[in-house]
């Protein structure tokens, strides 16, 4: 058993651990880079909820806000994505 451990560890070469890095960063990095824009658009819609049902009439601008907002936040997300992309493809 032990010899065969050893055997397979002798067979790892610095590519298989340079491609198991990469594929372990970019998964980090659009775990990490998701949470924020997540909990940001959820707290965001939340209040937006919570407005329109105090103040119906202020749906329209509330919505439109809400959305411009949403949009803004969820680029950084877009940008882990990019940045996971490149370390998968280029690096």
């Amino acid at each position: 058993m032990l010899q065969e451990a050893q055997s397979v560890v002798s067979q790892i070469s610095g590519a298989d651990i340079a491609t198991a890095a990469k594929y372990i960063a970019a998964g980090i990095c659009m775990g990490i880079g998701a949470i924020g824009p997540a909990i940001g658009e959820g707290i965001a819609a939340a209040h937006a909820l919570d407005g329109m049902a105090r103040q119906p009439e202020m749906e329209g601008a509330l919505l439109r806000t809400m959305v411009l907002g949403q949009a803004i936040t969820e680029s950084t997300g877009i940008y882990s994505l990019l940045i996971a992309i490149v370390l998968l493809f280029v690096v």
